[in-house]
């Protein structure tokens, strides 16, 4: 007959309480609604709005340079600029340089869009910033940037 390996219950607890990684998890779940519902008058989610925003250069990026900033492989990427693209805020287009590529940039429509969008998004991302307990936003962007 086999044995069942068990796990102590005072090891889910320790998990439960230590995980950076469920907490950051929690976290970037709870921050994710905050910023959809504040967003949602334009019809934008956060990851929408971070993706126009990565856009928002003075000239066209490259599918690998948006992809590595968002933390995103470029099939996920190409999915996220489909109802973007689908409602005229981006467009995609051949690189110059190589036809192979692909570039991406706001279309008038988007930086309207966009435009109307940051005063709310600096509004939350104040608020979000008051809520940190030692008040150092700045530290804790860099705490996260060194997880990531």
């Amino acid at each position: 007959m086999s044995r069942v390996a068990h796990v102590p219950y005072e090891t889910t607890l320790l998990v439960r309480d230590c995980c950076l990684c469920l907490h950051v998890q929690r976290a970037a779940r709870a921050l994710a609604r905050r910023f959809d519902d504040e967003l949602r008058p334009f019809a934008l989610t956060n990851g929408q709005f971070s993706l126009m925003m990565s856009l928002n250069r003075p000239e066209p990026p490259g599918m690998g340079a948006v992809a590595s900033l968002l933390a995103v492989d470029r099939t996920t990427l190409t999915a996220a600029l489909k109802p973007l693209e689908r409602r005229g805020l981006v467009k995609v287009m051949a690189d110059p340089a190589d036809r192979r590529s692909r570039r991406m940039a706001l279309t008038p429509k988007g930086k309207t869009l966009l435009a109307s969008a940051v005063p709310v998004w600096e509004r939350t991302h104040k608020e979000v910033e008051a809520l940190l307990q030692d008040g150092d936003a700045a530290r804790f962007r860099s705490n996260l940037r060194a997880l990531s």
